[in-house]
């Protein structure tokens, strides 16, 4: 992952800003090379007449010159005389370059150490121009992408000389002029250090030719107290790079030693993070956002995610302004696949208790009361029991008992499943729970395992349901087996506690208290065809039904004498859209 992080790095950190004119480039550009000739046949006399006229005004001449080209060896005895003493005039950082490969050591014990960042070759100005100016290494190096991120604040020769960077050197004397001093960047062990490029390809760049200093066309107070750096801008000099402010666009090397001075003239010094410190600062964020992911819903986990990622890039970018790289493509690592494996089981976990809503309460309800459940969410069910208000409905066949012995077991069991299929299908029809069966009884109850719309309506609209269905099945079951079947119905409103009971192994979704017992006695007390209700039922209906109270006639075991009972004579049809 080390590319997309370079280039995340570069798109995060590296921003252009407003450059101070205290640098000035005058390039060796087309321009020169047009009105001059082609490069390859300059003499070093173009240079000296460049130096030249930046010493011809005392009152106007620049802080520091630096000149981004190798003049080494001896040409033409004056024209290098010429060059060096112009050179002297002025405050001039001349180039060297070094040679790397790789160099084989032998110790005392005749051990061997490979050294692939050795100088091999040093090159530098001959001595003349040497002696009379400054010297300061133009050497750069692309990272392992092609990019120059990094620039090399010195070298050692083969000589064992340390030599800084012409950025370096120029720098130093600037600020010196100033009464100020370079504070020295921090370096890895090849000492290299990260440049923060302050502007783009041409920032630095105002389009002023040599051409145009030799010739007179640049007035002396434009480069006056400055730093000049005078160096190729040309396509066909090849002497430009990648850098992280801009990929799509190549920057010349003279314009790259600018921003280098830049960074050192603020100082904006910036030093890399060592990958330890950020790898238990990544592993941290990530076990943190496990954390929080795997104990936050989906949607509440993703929004963490965000904040995670633009807290996170918003404090990266307060520790890079106060001079410390770190690896910000670390932290989209640390939490995208954290929430991409929190959702994974996020969505398990919630295929679980969907398998699980599904095998318990399949056998209960209508499957588009599964579905609600499923829409509520299993954590609201508190399965382990929830006291609430439900409509409890118990129906039983009359005579049951005394037919069943009078006809074969097959027969029976043939006439039950013919009447609880119908019950089944009447409660399921009206969205209600059912139950259990309890031989020729049934129990179904409404309002739970979640809250629904009257509640007592649809157990009123089941009783009427079974009792109708009741005449059907009777009217069948005399035509094919000669038997009457009658059923009795009692419903009861009122909180009871809902939920599994039993034990781990053995457990069933039911209702317990005494709303479930009260409709039971209901129910064993109505008349075959007859659904007996109560008082709290009678006024939940309202005026959707019809009713004859019968007072206190009919006694219920538990319950005083002045419990009203009454029956549902008939229910008009509901709109519930």
């Amino acid at each position: 992952m080390q590319r997309p992080d370079k280039w995340f790095q570069d798109y995060l950190f590296q921003r252009s800003k407003a450059v101070p004119d205290d640098i000035l480039i005058i390039g060796i550009d087309d321009k020169a090379i047009e009105e001059i000739g082609p490069y390859d046949s300059w003499d070093r006399g173009v240079m000296a007449s460049a130096l030249e006229v930046l010493a011809s005004d005392p009152d106007n001449m620049p802080s520091v010159v630096a000149i981004d080209t190798l003049y080494q060896g001896s040409t033409d005895p004056e024209i290098d005389k010429r060059l060096a003493d112009a050179a002297g005039k002025l405050n001039t950082v001349t180039a060297t370059s070094a040679v790397f490969g790789t160099k084989h050591i032998f110790d005392e014990d005749n051990e061997v150490t490979i050294n692939d960042y050795a100088v091999i070759e040093y090159d530098e100005p001959y001595d003349e121009l040497k002696a009379n100016s400054t010297q300061g290494h133009i050497n750069a190096m692309y990272d392992d992408d092609g990019i120059m991120r990094h620039g090399i604040l010195y070298i050692d020769t083969t000589e064992g000389e340390r030599v800084y960077s012409m950025p370096y050197m120029t720098a130093s004397i600037y600020m010196e002029q100033h009464g100020e001093t370079l504070e020295t960047p921090k370096t890895n062990s090849r000492g290299q250090f990260y440049i923060p490029y302050s502007a783009k390809p041409e920032g630095y760049y105002d389009g002023l030719s040599i051409s145009d200093l030799i010739n007179g066309r640049i007035p002396s107070s434009l480069y006056a107290g400055k730093i000049v750096l005078i160096g190729p801008h040309s396509v066909g000099l090849q002497d430009s790079y990648f850098t992280p402010i801009e990929k799509s666009k190549m920057m010349y090397g003279v314009e790259i030693q600018a921003n280098i001075i830049q960074s050192f003239i603020d100082p904006e010094h910036k030093q890399e993070v060592g990958t330890l410190p950020l790898m238990l600062i990544t592993f941290i964020i990530s076990f943190a956002a496990t954390f929080c992911f795997l104990r936050s819903k989906i949607n509440i986990a993703a929004i963490a995610a965000l904040v995670f990622s633009i807290c996170g890039i918003v404090i990266l970018l307060i520790i890079y302004n106060s001079g410390y790289v770190t690896h910000p493509f670390w932290l989209i690592i640390a939490v995208v696949p954290t929430f991409l494996i929190a959702a994974g089981v996020h969505y398990f976990r919630s295929a679980m208790e969907k398998q699980s809503v599904v095998r318990t309460f399949a056998r209960y309800v209508a499957p588009n009361i599964v579905g609600e459940i499923l829409k509520e969410g299993t954590e609201n069910l508190s399965l382990g029991g929830k006291t609430c208000n439900i409509a409890v409905l118990f129906v039983d066949v009359r005579g049951f008992t005394t037919m069943s012995e009078k006809m074969e077991p097959e027969k029976v069991v043939k006439i039950l499943n013919k009447y609880l299929t119908m019950v089944s299908y009447c409660v399921e029809q009206n969205e209600g729970t059912l139950d259990k069966f309890i031989g020729d009884a049934a129990m179904a109850f409404w309002g739970a395992p979640i809250a629904q719309e009257d509640p007592v309506y649809y157990a009123a609209k089941t009783a009427v349901a079974i009792i109708d269905g009741a005449k059907k099945v009777s009217r069948e079951l005399k035509k094919e087996m000669g038997v009457e079947l009658n059923v009795g119905v009692g419903i009861h409103y009122g909180p009871a506690v809902v939920g599994n009971m039993g034990s781990e192994r053995h457990m069933d979704y039911t209702a317990i208290g005494d709303t479930v017992n009260t409709a039971s006695r209901l129910e064993s007390n109505a008349p075959g065809g007859t659904i007996y209700i109560s008082r709290c039922v009678a006024e939940e209906l309202k005026d959707v039904a019809t009713f004859t109270s019968l007072g206190n006639t009919v006694k219920l075991k538990g319950k005083s004498n002045d419990f009203e009972v009454l029956t549902l004579d008939s229910l008009k049809e509901k709109d519930h859209a």
